[in-house]
């Protein structure tokens, strides 16, 4: 079987991240103007909200979230590709674009929530924390979601693929990809939103966060991760709180 999927889809895994550090290059930083002309460059790497408006803030959030998430599904999308062996049903750009379409909804909301954060005065024009009640309020979220049955249900989906897929592959490929994104919203989301805590546009906040992610689904790691990191969660945003008083 052709490997051009793959190709494509790591591609859009690279070109999402290269769209990402570019974003997060300070202007006086920006080389490449020299090539494409500085009115390009501003325009592309303008994100802060009141400058880049809505639709461009959807469109950082939906490249981030290409970027962190593609990675800690790739074992599922393995899975998926085996699969098509054996059945002609099996599309594989089907069920990404199904998934994609999961992570762009949540993009939506994010982009609304940036804004709204921002205007607020609660975080800062490259999206980091202002507000030490924010950023405690959010690491306590995400640590307590690491404790929630509904965490444990969506994490055991993404460490079993084989079993989801087999429970669900009659429903097709686009909605076998809409149900694994739901499934996989289900796992990061928390995670996800700390992003205002570590800075929307941090490159090394997105870096580490894909990896943490991406280690919780492996199925002979992630049960050990998930629980230590939801006390570290717990005890950062106690901490946070209590030296802001």
């Amino acid at each position: 079987m052709s490997g051009a999927h793959w190709l494509a889809l790591f591609g859009l895994i690279v070109l999402s991240w290269t769209a990402l550090y570019a974003m997060s290059i300070p202007p006086e930083l920006r080389l490449l103007e020299q090539t494409y002309g500085r009115d390009f460059w501003i325009s592309l790497c303008t994100i802060t909200p009141d400058a880049a408006g809505y639709l461009r803030m959807v469109l950082m959030w939906s490249l981030m979230s290409a970027a962190m998430m593609a990675p800690t599904v790739l074992p599922a999308l393995a899975t998926y590709d085996d699969l098509t062996h054996v059945s002609d049903r099996a599309n594989f750009g089907a069920l990404v674009s199904g998934y994609l379409v999961v992570w762009f909804g949540f993009s939506i909301i994010a982009a609304g929530l940036q804004i709204g954060l921002f205007q607020a005065g609660l975080i800062g024009a490259f999206g980091g924390s202002l507000s030490a009640g924010l950023s405690g309020a959010l690491l306590i979220l995400a640590g307590l979601y690491q404790f929630s049955n509904l965490k444990e249900a969506c994490l055991s989906k993404c460490r079993q693929p084989m079993t989801f897929f087999m429970q669900h592959f009659d429903e097709g490929p686009w909605r076998s990809g809409l149900r694994l994104g739901l499934v996989c919203l289900g796992c990061c989301w928390a995670l996800m939103l700390l992003a205002f805590v570590g800075g929307v546009m941090s490159v090394a906040f997105m870096g580490l966060a894909t990896v943490i992610m991406v280690v919780e689904k492996l199925p002979d790691l992630g049960r050990y991760i998930t629980k230590p990191l939801g006390g570290l969660l717990l005890i950062a945003g106690a901490w946070t709180l209590v030296t802001a008083i």
